[in-house]
């Protein structure tokens, strides 16, 4: 079993020496050994890994994880052999965090999914499409099994729900860069900058801004702003155009290198 690592004391650690945190994403189950990309994104330098649990209608999702997402559902990706392949790793080093959708929360009971996740090694999740507001149940069952639930924040959540978001986040707080699904995009929303300021007034959990970071001078431009970055549908492009675990680390580390040289200029 991979080892559970505290997601928020985690990365904490690493953004109080001055690192500029990286989190990449794949999709379960999106090829046969598809675990080898979580070890290529280790030694690229990740400092956590978000791993999605392939849905049929990923709402939030724009059209490159959508097509990953039926992908995976076609060769057989399901959640429970998606947490028994996390299960079998060892030694990856940085802590994994699951994302999903409602739904399957649901569908195994909000217990017994937290339990698998506990067992497979996981130590959060994100669920994009619950509330704060309706997140009671999920955030109570999980942190008794140890499970960091991770809410989002958009540019348009007004103060009194920011503060909220906020405050009962654990891991990180995901800023959400613009209105709109995931995908790549040309230039970073300008309305990054305004949401992790408006994030940081009321909490000094880490922040990590997602929703189109595709490139080193996104990334670069991001740690200006927040903690760090989430990549997703940049990472998931070149799977699906065929790109293996050696392809997505030399991608990865380009980003690791943009987010380390800002880091050294600010200093």
């Amino acid at each position: 079993m991979s080892t559970t690592t505290e997601v928020e004391q985690h990365l904490r650690a690493r953004r109080d020496t001055g690192r500029g945190l990286l989190m990449p994403y794949i999709t379960g189950g999106i090829t046969p050994g598809w675990t080898g990309f979580l070890r290529a994104f280790a030694a690229a330098g990740a400092d956590a890994i978000e791993v999605g649990l392939p849905f049929s209608d990923p709402t939030l999702d724009g059209a490159t994880i959508q097509e990953a997402s039926d992908a995976a559902l076609a060769q057989g990706a399901s959640t429970r052999r998606i947490l028994a392949d996390l299960a079998c790793l060892t030694d990856l080093g940085v802590p994994l965090v699951v994302s999903t959708y409602y739904n399957l929360v649901l569908h195994d009971g909000v217990e017994a999914f937290c339990a698998a996740l506990r067992r497979a090694g996981v130590g959060g999740v994100i669920v994009p499409d619950l509330p704060v507001h309706e997140a009671g149940e999920l955030t109570d069952v999980a942190a008794a099994f140890g499970i960091e639930v991770v809410l989002l924040a958009a540019p348009s959540t007004p103060e009194p729900r920011l503060a909220e978001i906020a405050s009962r986040s654990r891991g990180f707080v995901y800023a959400v860069s613009v209105m709109g699904t995931t995908g790549e995009r040309t230039a970073l929303a300008g309305s990054a900058a305004e949401l992790t300021r408006r994030i940081r007034q009321v909490s000094d959990r880490p922040v990590l801004l997602g929703f189109g970071i595709s490139t080193p001078d996104q990334a670069r431009e991001a740690r200006r702003h927040a903690d760090g970055v989430v990549v997703g549908a940049a990472v998931m492009r070149r799977v699906l155009d065929g790109a293996g675990p050696d392809d997505l680390r030399e991608f990865l580390a380009t980003l690791r290198q943009a987010l380390d040289q800002e880091c050294d200029r600010t200093r």
